[in-house]
């Protein structure tokens, strides 16, 4: 076990102007200039189809670099500890977490310039006259950038609770003054409600992975709806995909993240190509193999992945060189094509733990439900199945959350389980203060409309 140590961090945060418009660099810019500039700059198809690039080109921009949404889910957990000497880690990795977090600053401002980015399309996209713009391609592009921003609220959500929600695009002063926080429910529903209309809007095909799609939104929605604890909405998000037979779970487990990629287990992910390298690879990986080792699999981990009644096939996410024991799941297209590996979002596993843990919460709890949806994740695992029958609720539960710790042993979620379900206090020594992230101190000091008030303990 990776015990924390909690040590106090007293400051002021919030939601700063600066923070809010992507890359600018003057605390006055008020556009965008990371990506579309300006008010009208979504004039035509090419400007609408180049602004909703710019918002998967945010999603990558969570997703990248030691500073990113991995780090914020991995290191305050058990899984992973930090190897390295970047202070902004090695306070994750203690959870001891102050409000000018270099992570925490990063990831905040990244989820906000997504909000900016879609608030853009969505306001401006409606106005677009030109005739080579189709209204199935505006629908489609409108649908990506409701997605986006319910992605973004829903990752607010979770990581700090109550948030400020904008929902039109930064032109002037005026588009953010009086804008207080919203309770965490209120931040959730703005999620749904996002994801909904993006659902409405979007396409389906029996191919891309790399877009939203419609179930690519009903799947976030589903784990949304988990969050807030709807569980029967959260079983019928989650079986919607299921029953798509676009997905399906890979067999064996490592068929999933090895070329030539692209599999059925896949509902959303972030592509990658020789001049577009997804470096996520490298802290995982020793000096030896070219990484910088800084996301090491705690021995915990380690002789869980090791033991073949726990992980059966989930030992392919770890490799062992020498002394070193480390995380494969990027980089498998190692040499030539070095980071060209995809960034798992969701996958159709995620799907079925989700509906496994609603059946088993929900009112009318369906045990039954449950352990079949577990033992999908079991046998593909190649472990033996979960007794049928039991009607222990407790023990259905902790049977689903050990299965989601491995089965998502290296992905962007193991904190955020211990988090939402207060496992994070028994299981680490984590202060219950401590389950939300600190938001940044410069939003606090700079934003008056978040009245110098922080999550608790910070």
């Amino acid at each position: 076990m990776k015990r924390k140590y909690i040590y106090p961090f007293f400051g002021t945060i919030l939601v700063s102007i600066s923070l809010l418009f992507g890359s600018c660099n003057d605390f006055l810019d008020l556009k965008p200039t990371s990506s579309i500039a300006g008010e009208n700059a979504i004039i035509d198809a090419r400007t609408a189809r180049a602004a909703v690039t710019g918002i998967y080109a945010q999603f990558k921009s969570l997703y990248s670099a030691s500073n990113s949404i991995n780090a914020l889910a991995l290191l305050p957990g058990d899984n992973v500890r930090f190897g390295g000497t970047q202070t902004q880690s090695v306070q994750l990795d203690n959870n001891a977490i102050p409000s000018d977090n270099l992570s925490i600053i990063t990831v905040y401002q990244n989820l906000y310039s997504l909000v900016n980015r879609a608030n853009w399309v969505i306001a401006d996209i409606g106005k677009v006259t030109d005739v080579s713009l189709t209204q199935a391609e505006k629908d489609k592009l409108l649908g990506e950038a409701y997605f986006g921003r319910g992605y973004a609220y829903f990752e607010l959500a979770r990581g700090w609770g109550d948030a400020q929600i904008q929902t039109l695009p930064t032109t002037d002063l005026s588009t953010i003054r009086g804008i207080a926080r919203s309770p965490k429910a209120a931040v959730y529903q703005q999620a749904i409600a996002d994801l909904e209309e993006a659902e409405n809007l979007l396409p389906e095909d029996n191919a891309t992975r790399n877009r939203a799609q419609k179930s690519v939104a009903r799947a976030i929605r589903a784990k949304v709806h988990l969050y807030a604890e709807q569980w029967e909405l959260a079983e019928q998000y989650a079986s919607q995909v299921i029953a798509n037979n676009k997905y399906e779970l890979a067999h064996p487990y490592k068929a999933f993240f090895s070329p030539p990629f692209d599999s059925k287990e896949s509902v959303f992910e972030l592509n990658y190509s020789s001049t577009d390298k997804n470096n996520h690879w490298s802290p995982w990986f020793p000096s030896s193999l070219s990484g910088s080792y800084e996301f090491i699999p705690t021995q915990e981990l380690i002789d869980l992945l090791s033991n073949p009644s726990t992980a059966g096939g989930r030992s392919a996410l770890i490799k062992t060189a020498g002394s070193y024991t480390y995380g494969v799941l990027y980089n498998t297209n190692a040499g030539a094509t070095q980071g060209t590996d995809p960034e798992y979002i969701i996958r159709i596993a995620d799907l079925y733990l989700i509906r496994a843990e609603a059946r088993a919460r929900k009112t009318s709890h369906d045990y039954a439900g449950a352990i079949a949806d577990l033992n999908e994740i079991r046998e593909r695992a190649e472990l033996a199945l979960f007794p049928t029958g039991i009607t222990d609720e407790s023990a259905i539960l902790k049977a689903i959350e050990d299965e989601r710790r491995l089965e998502f042993a290296l992905e962007a979620d193991r904190w955020y389980d211990l988090a939402r379900t207060g496992k994070a206090v028994e299981t680490l020594g984590v202060n219950s203060d401590y389950l939300l992230f600190p938001i940044p101190k410069y939003d606090i000091e700079s934003d008056p409309d978040l009245g110098g008030n922080n999550n608790p303990g910070y």
